[in-house]
């Protein structure tokens, strides 16, 4: 046995002696010997360095992504940086990453030898691990192996990110023309502003393509996922939309028939939010199998209210009540409606602040929204006022006692807009078998959460279930002012059992829905096809404002199918399992139908 131990031993220290000799022979001097420092000291070195300039290099972007510096301007000590980068990743690649593979090919682990301990001679050891590890073929210069292992530092470059993401991969147009890069570069470099690109170029898509790529040249960051081309853009020169560079795609979904009063109505919702489309139609059905729902319009007036200022309060007293006597209303009203043929003063509200006067006009405005024709108005009676109080300072034309886009308790109680009551009976088997729920369950529901827990919450106009979904989706698909759901939304949800409780009558009042079917994005070719489908597109030439108040109440009735819809799944336990089948991604269409 000892003679077998000696043996083995023997045989590993000639055999390392053999390979030693082999391959200094054969190979002649290492990549690493022409290094002044030992190997593993080097590599310690460059690795450090490495891992340092990485660590600076990515401190130092993410300091200019937090500032908005372009990632292209590099500084001194940047370059500095980028050349140890290089210098420190091709050594990685090139010394260590060659002495390496060579050290894996032609030095075999001690471990390996030392594992022989047996009663083999030294010429069978050699021949055994001849078999294992091919030194053969890696020592022959003529029959290289299948695999290449070795890598040429010269030829192979590292591609590190030192500069930006290069920004769309197709920017639009395809090719730029020498003067449209003559441009570009005037924006980039601050010289021609890029509101001023409509009128100089006279092309809106153009000038929308030329600020789009300038923006991207500045910001270092790629537009490429907003769609630039399908869009008219002299549609919303002026009046919809300044320096565009694109537009943004939502969905539009249909929920209905919706059945009121008498008709069907197919009701265009554009929303990102999964199950909302799916929650309203599902209350279309309800009402529609009940025999419909009715609407009621109570008030049609948009509002401005200007702030002006006197030098006591008793002579800003003097205004509100000049322009509150019925006596002065017929003139300050032909004041007012000279700068439309529609807009018509109605009444005027004022409320005193010290030697503030707050004067609210509310007037109807036709098919169209207003606001801009009760401007005009107001700026017109304020004109004329001034004859007998020259000594009235305005303030501001809007002083938001209107009260626009903000929650206010004068919307709430006053009304804006268009105020509309509208409700429905559902037959307790509707209730049951449709909303999968019953009709003392939703009362009692409504009450707690919609009346009492609002009233906790101090809610303003907010008692409701989520009328604003549905007023915000109908907006935004009809071209109308999304920023107006604020004072739209206000609504208040009643539900009350009939017939010894068998049956349920629900209503929504919502006293300041804000709608126009004229003027502004609706005019704008898709939020104009889904005004068409409802069958309210443009001015009504028979009735003015016929069409604006028809699209209110349906407004109205649509938050009543979502209301209804919504406190049912509620009260059914159905919310949570609602949104994790419909809100969640899924590409099975059999699984979401069902």
């Amino acid at each position: 046995m000892e003679g077998t131990r000696r043996r083995s031993t023997k045989s590993i220290h000639d055999h390392k002696l053999v390979d030693h000799d082999e391959s200094s022979a054969v190979i002649g001097p290492k990549a690493s010997d022409a290094l002044p420092l030992p190997l593993y000291i080097t590599n310690a070195l460059f690795f450090t360095v490495f891992f340092s300039v990485v660590y600076f290099l990515l401190t130092r972007w993410r300091e200019k992504i937090r500032n908005s510096t372009p990632l292209h301007l590099l500084t001194l000590s940047e370059i500095a940086a980028i050349f140890a980068f290089f210098t420190s990743f091709i050594y990685m690649l090139g010394f260590f990453g060659i002495d390496f593979v060579q050290s894996l090919i032609l030095r075999p682990s001690p471990d390996v030898w030392a594992a022989h301990d047996d009663e083999e001679d030294e010429e069978d050891l050699l021949k055994e691990d001849a078999c294992k590890v091919p030194c053969g073929q890696a020592l022959d210069c003529t029959a290289p192996p299948p695999q290449k292992l070795t890598v040429d530092p010269i030829v192979v470059v590292p591609s590190p990110p030192l500069k930006p993401k290069a920004v769309d991969e197709v920017p639009f147009p395809t090719t730029l023309t020498e003067e449209d890069e003559e441009i570009i570069n005037s924006v980039v470099a601050g010289k021609t502003p890029s509101y001023s690109l409509e009128s100089k170029l006279g092309d809106c898509k153009r000038a929308a393509a030329i600020r789009r790529e300038a923006l991207q040249r500045i910001t270092s960051k790629s537009l490429s996922g907003l769609p630039l081309e399908g869009f008219d853009y002299e549609s919303i020169l002026g009046q919809c939309c300044e320096m565009p560079v694109g537009y943004v795609q939502i969905p539009v979904g249909i929920a209905g028939p919706l059945l009121l009063d008498g008709k069907e109505y197919s009701v265009p919702m554009a929303t990102t939010e999964g199950c909302l489309v799916a929650s309203t139609n599902r209350g279309c059905k309800a009402i529609h199998l009940c025999g419909g729902a009715t609407s009621v319009l109570l008030r049609d007036a948009m509002t401005r209210a200007p702030v002006v200022r006197f030098g006591t309060a008793k002579r800003a007293a003097q205004l509100k009540l000049y322009l509150e006597d019925p006596a002065n209303f017929e003139v300050v009203s032909t004041a007012f409606n000279k700068s439309s043929r529609f807009g018509r003063l109605q009444n005027i509200k004022c409320a005193l602040a010290g030697k503030n006067l707050y004067m609210r006009f509310s007037c109807g405005t036709g098919d169209a929204m207003g606001m801009n024709m009760v401007s005009k108005g107001v700026q017109n009676v304020l004109d004329f006022v001034r004859n007998d109080f020259p000594d009235m300072d305005v303030i501001g034309i809007s002083g938001n006692y209107c009260s626009d886009k903000k929650p206010a308790a004068v919307n709430w109680i006053e009304g804006r807009g268009k105020s509309v009551v509208c409700e429905a009976i559902i037959k307790g088997d509707v209730v049951r078998k449709v909303l999968k729920t019953n009709v003392n369950t939703l009362v009692e529901l409504n009450m707690l959460k919609n009346l009492t827990g609002s009233a906790m919450a101090g809610a303003l106009g907010g008692f409701n279930a989520h009328a604003s979904n549905i007023v915000s989706a109908v907006f935004i698909a009809t071209g109308q002012d999304p920023a107006q759901n604020v004072e739209s939304s206000h609504c208040i949800t009643m539900m009350e059992p009939l017939n010894g409780g068998e049956d349920l009558h629900v209503s929504v009042t919502m006293p300041s829905i804000e709608v126009g079917t004229v003027g502004g994005g609706t005019q704008l070719a898709s939020q104009s096809a889904c005004l068409n489908l409802l069958g309210v597109k443009g001015a009504c030439r028979e009735t003015p404002g016929a069409n604006a108040r028809l699209l209110a109440t349906i407004v109205a009735g649509s938050v009543l199918a979502g209301e209804l819809s919504l406190m049912s799944a509620i009260a059914a336990g159905q919310l949570v399992q609602s949104h994790m089948q419909y809100n969640r991604a899924n590409k099975d269409v059999a699984k979401v139908s069902s």
